[in-house]
């Protein structure tokens, strides 16, 4: 469980909030990159919130609701293919991540917040820190990085209806056995992130 002292001791640096932004699919071949950014109360902290990838999907839906039920706001950003293809994951998942940061920003215009970022930082005028495995460390990081889990995974939804074949919902974007000789079958989508998928064609 990743607890409240990383983030409490970063409050008393003289903030009115902590944010903490995570993303999820910035290694998949397929769909969006999203950002999470969420300011939780730091009184009392959720039981077994820690990094998504170590939750069961169960256990994951349940902490999103009351995570959310806490949260004194939070917000999403995505980012799609196209434009990862253009810009580059990198790029684009820092934009997302700056967008999320400018919704909060403009829901708290007068607060002091700092933005605690998983082992990123954004082109935003704010107060931030790159945090090196942050969803470890940070309480607010770890609840941002649950809620963009499941807000991507209910896309991967999404996608696999509007694009049948690829078994998207199964394992959500990602380069698993299933996908790679779906693409090869079937051919790229329109969902799909063309600069990933140069080896996987070329072979």
């Amino acid at each position: 469980m990743t607890d409240l002292n990383f983030d409490l001791q970063r409050l008393n640096e003289g903030y009115d909030y902590i944010a903490g932004i995570d993303e999820v699919g910035r290694g998949c071949l397929f769909g969006d990159v999203v950002a999470a950014c969420v300011v939780m109360p730091l009184n009392e902290s959720i039981e077994g919130v820690t990094d998504s990838k170590k939750l069961s999907p169960k256990k994951r839906g349940l902490l999103e609701g009351a995570i959310k039920e806490q949260a004194l706001f939070y917000t999403y950003a995505n980012e799609s293919a196209e434009v990862i293809d253009a810009i580059n994951i990198k790029q684009a998942t820092r934009r997302a991540m700056k967008r999320a940061a400018e919704a909060t920003l403009t829901h708290f215009p007068d607060k002091k917040i700092l933005f605690l970022i998983d082992a990123e930082t954004i082109d935003l005028d704010c107060h931030q820190a790159a945090i090196i495995h942050g969803d470890d460390l940070s309480y607010a990081i770890a609840c941002a990085s649950i809620l963009a889990k499941e807000y991507r995974d209910r896309l991967c939804i999404q996608w696999d209806e509007k694009y049948p074949g690829y078994g998207i919902k199964n394992h959500k974007g990602y380069g698993t056995k299933q996908h790679r000789e779906a693409i090869l079958a079937l051919g790229p989508s329109a969902g799909h992130r063309m600069s990933f998928l140069t080896k996987i064609l070329n072979k």
